[in-house]
């Protein structure tokens, strides 16, 4: 409720006396004054180097993805994506024709010379290096390292989607991928909408200079530039250090819920780690053979989590559920757990 508030008052303040640039045709990378407050931020806080030119404000990651796609490769190019993959940029990369290869995810993250083997020459990867989607590993700095040189002799693009990197609990982040590579292969996604909420519909892309002419052309044909009032207030709601104290509010939260749900699931005889990054994590069991029953009598409990199965690309599915625990208290969130458990008897 506080931040909404902040942010109200934000947006309030600048409709009040509106700014000459609202009534003209922006930057189609969007106001330089939120771009520097987002690298400004991410150099603080994930090591990205980089700056405000470089950052293009997006509709969210989806729409950053969507744009690196377009400006950077073609129908029928082989990239990699993580098995088991995030769905809706798989559904990204096939929608826009890609030759799509699964590369295995194991405890250390993606497995770069498992992609080398199966395809040395694809023209881009697309991985979640902080808190893996869906499986919530972190990419070890060997294999990042290993990764950013098949990129530099492949000549290919990392697609880095950075979700969820604010939601640290146990220790500090490793350096984003982007701040490690010295031949600019990386393009960093992320976006305000796990941060803050969805609906505010902000994220953003940092893009390699090489490739920065071309994602601003698709971009300012296709969607000509970002709402500037919403900017311009969410600049401010970053410069006025509303954001940082927002995210120490929002941790809290976020671990106190994981917190409340492991415990539950735990005592249920699941199979479940408390992860240290990010608002989901992953539960087994070893008689679990299908996971599409366990989806329908979670739901029929007010409990909404993800299948496990549908997620992998080219692996033997494996049955799991992905469970998010955000945006509900950790008493709410037990409770739908228990009676879950009670049905499917946990």
């Amino acid at each position: 409720a506080r931040t909404f508030q902040i942010l109200r008052g934000l947006i309030t303040r600048h409709l009040a006396v509106p700014a000459r640039h609202h009534f003209g045709y922006g930057d189609p990378r969007g106001s330089r004054a939120l771009r520097e407050e987002v690298a400004a931020y991410l150099r603080t806080a994930r090591g990205v180097r980089c700056h405000g030119d470089q950052v293009v404000l997006t509709s969210g990651s989806q729409q950053a993805l969507d744009l690196i796609i377009r400006a950077a490769l073609k129908p029928g190019d082989p990239v990699w994506i993580e098995d088991p993959c995030y769905p809706m940029a798989r559904a990204a990369f096939e929608g826009a024709g890609m030759r799509l290869i699964g590369v295995p995810v194991d405890g250390e993250g993606l497995d770069p010379a498992a992609g080398e083997a199966r395809a040395p020459h694809a023209r881009a990867v697309y991985v979640t290096p902080s808190h893996q989607f869906p499986l919530g590993v972190t990419l070890t700095m060997a294999r990042r390292l290993a990764l950013i040189d098949w990129a530099r002799r492949a000549g290919a693009w990392i697609i880095e989607d950075d979700y969820d990197s604010e939601y640290r609990y146990a220790g500090p982040p490793l350096t984003a991928l982007q701040g490690i590579d010295g031949a600019g292969r990386v393009i960093y996604v992320g976006t305000f909408s796990k941060a803050l909420f969805p609906g505010l519909r902000v994220g953003y892309a940092v893009v390699p200079e090489a490739l920065l002419d071309a994602v601003v052309a698709v971009r300012n044909r296709s969607d000509r530039f970002p709402p500037s009032l919403l900017e311009d207030a969410l600049a401010d709601f970053l410069r006025e250090g509303h954001f940082s104290a927002h995210l120490r509010r929002a941790r809290r939260r976020a671990r106190d819920a994981r917190d409340a749900l492991v415990a539950v699931l735990n005592e249920g005889g699941l199979s479940v780690a408390a992860p240290d990054q990010g608002l989901h994590l992953v539960a087994r069991r070893p008689d679990w053979t299908e996971d599409a029953p366990l989806l329908a009598a979670a739901r029929a409990e007010g409990f909404g989590p993800r299948a496990l199965s549908p997620l992998h690309v080219d692996r033997p599915p494996e049955a799991g559920l992905v469970i998010g625990f955000s945006g509900f208290p950790p008493e709410e969130l037990a409770s739908a757990a228990r009676r879950w458990l009670a049905r499917i008897g946990g």
